[in-house]
């Protein structure tokens, strides 16, 4: 991931009021310890299950709250993952390769859930740009590099909406009461007791 402070700095600047979400520092606090199921996390995500699967499989995005350690164990997605998840969607709907996204990511992995926030991310469809200022998003875009951009914090917001209305789960309730709302679970709670 290349960083557009490489780029001249011109002296343009954005007020505040028109920059609008992309680099906000009121988010909230997270919890380490609440998770989503894989199906809650596609959903927040707008994505497959099956690219879920997939990109937990080759590590691109791995659930951090719980990984799946055997048959019938439940990943359990956190917030700064399903986040993740919702980028790599949006740069691969932009036509932004595999290979260059995964590249983004382990560079975002690298920084806390607050850098994630004042980040957007800037790509000509080969490339991503890492912009921390409003002042690199026009630098990119005077340049002619930038043709797409994601505001992380806009994106914090969105998935924040989603996933207000999904069930989530603590990290240490992996067993069948957990999932009382289940079914399934409940035949097996009751079958057991």
């Amino acid at each position: 991931m290349a960083s557009s402070g490489e780029a001249k700095h011109s002296s343009t600047t954005v007020p505040a009021a028109a920059q609008g979400l992309l680099f906000s520092d009121d988010l909230p606090e997270l919890s380490d310890d609440i998770g989503y199921r894989g199906p809650t996390a596609c959903r927040a995500a707008g994505i497959t299950y099956r690219q879920l699967d997939y990109w937990a499989r080759t590590g691109l995005v791995e659930p951090s709250v719980r990984g799946a350690t055997g048959s019938g164990t439940q990943r359990l997605y956190g917030f700064r993952d399903i986040l993740v998840l919702k980028v790599v969607k949006r740069l691969l709907d932009t036509g932004v390769s595999l290979q260059q996204i995964r590249v983004a990511i382990q560079h975002l992995r690298e920084r806390g859930v607050e850098d994630l926030a004042q980040i957007t991310l800037m790509s000509d469809g080969a490339s991503v740009y890492e912009c921390t200022s409003a002042d690199e998003v026009i630098d990119l875009v005077q340049g002619g590099q930038g043709v797409f951009g994601i505001a992380v914090g806009r994106v914090w917001r969105e998935v924040e909406g989603e996933l207000a209305e999904l069930p989530s789960e603590r990290a240490e309730d992996e067993g069948v009461a957990a999932h009382a709302g289940d079914e399934l679970s409940a035949r097996r709670q009751a079958r057991m007791a």
